[in-house]
């Protein structure tokens, strides 16, 4: 290697390691980033089901009078419970949204913020042969439409009135929910954690429809609401298991870096593996190699923030919960 080669990639790799104290310093979980606006999604990503087809794709929802008086419901369902009926729910996979009714008018809404993309969009990159960087279909938003479905909810879920609440609370709340959708643009399906014990140190956050529906209750809370239930509130969770992460960098510092060359090539294959429609000869050599990477080399490649990090992975690796989060 070339003296200025040289000097070159030890500049880089200093780089890293000092990005890495920089951003997490210390302290975990790594904050979720936030946006200034929602920028317009690529034209290259697709839903197999549109987002919000009966909704406000803005997330705008309608003010209601200072008098009335709304009640709030918990909703639960086993994802893709329209195509699947309660399967997922056997494996506790479950969506969350809330519900609405206004006292004066009769009208029922639901809210709920979930996936652009669908969700293996958001959890895997596309693998392009034209575009060198992984590219990700990652974007998840609020939607807030009329009607509650009864039966979609209740039938293998939860269907829960929780509280009562003012029109004045509720159009604070329909505000905060125009900034938190304005300004929290991305889906995170993964939560990651040193280990499963209960001291365990969180390295990130998922950024998915339960912690929406979390954080809607802390401000409904904060607002002045009563928020209680007859049963117990468990939610979903899907956890990455590893030791402290190694922050890589953003796009342009690995993909645009011929001294990084490996490392982009080795994220490039590692989510390959992960592609969508595959054949089943494919998807079977596929499994073989993620268990190879994630559970042999324990190595899994995040992105998190428009950033990749690289994760030491520990015993259990990774894991599906149904959890209890009480109301606030």
């Amino acid at each position: 290697m070339k003296h200025a080669e040289f000097v070159v990639c030890f500049l880089l790799l200093l780089l890293l390691h000092v990005g890495a104290q920089i951003r997490s310093n210390g302290r975990w979980p790594v904050p979720y980033r936030r946006f200034d606006h929602r920028p317009d999604a690529d034209s290259y990503c697709e839903a197999l089901y549109p987002f919000c087809p009966t909704g406000d794709r803005d997330g705008r929802i309608p003010d209601m009078k200072d008098s009335d008086v709304i009640s709030v419901y918990r909703l639960q369902t086993p994802v893709w419970e329209f195509k699947y009926g309660g399967l997922m729910g056997k494996f506790h996979i479950m969506h969350d949204a809330i519900g609405f009714s206004s006292s004066e008018t009769g009208a029922n809404f639901t809210m709920e913020w979930y996936e652009l993309f669908q969700l293996g969009n958001c959890t895997f990159p596309h693998v392009r042969p034209e575009v060198y960087p992984p590219f990700w279909c990652n974007q998840g938003a609020a939607c807030f439409y009329d009607g509650i479905d009864d039966l979609h909810w209740s039938q293998n879920g939860t269907l829960e009135k929780i509280a009562e609440i003012t029109g004045n609370q509720f159009n604070a709340m329909a505000q905060w929910v125009q900034d938190d959708n304005r300004t929290g643009i991305y889906y995170e399906t993964w939560t990651v954690r040193s280990d499963p014990g209960p001291n365990a140190t969180v390295w990130f956050e998922s950024y998915d429809c339960s912690q929406f529906v979390h954080r809607t209750f802390r401000k409904l809370t904060d607002l002045g609401a009563k928020l209680s239930s007859r049963s117990q509130t468990n939610y979903t969770k899907i956890y990455l298991y590893s030791g402290e992460p190694k922050y890589l960098g953003n796009d342009s510092a690995i993909f645009g870096q011929p001294a990084l060359k490996n490392l982009a090539v080795d994220i490039r294959t590692f989510y390959h593996t992960f592609r969508p429609h595959q054949s089943f000869t494919d998807f079977t050599i596929s499994l073989l190699e993620a268990y190879e990477k994630i559970v042999l080399d324990k190595s899994f490649y995040l992105y998190y923030n428009f950033e990749y990090w690289q994760l030491p992975m520990k015993f259990p690796y990774v894991k599906i919960t149904y959890e209890e989060v009480p109301l606030p």
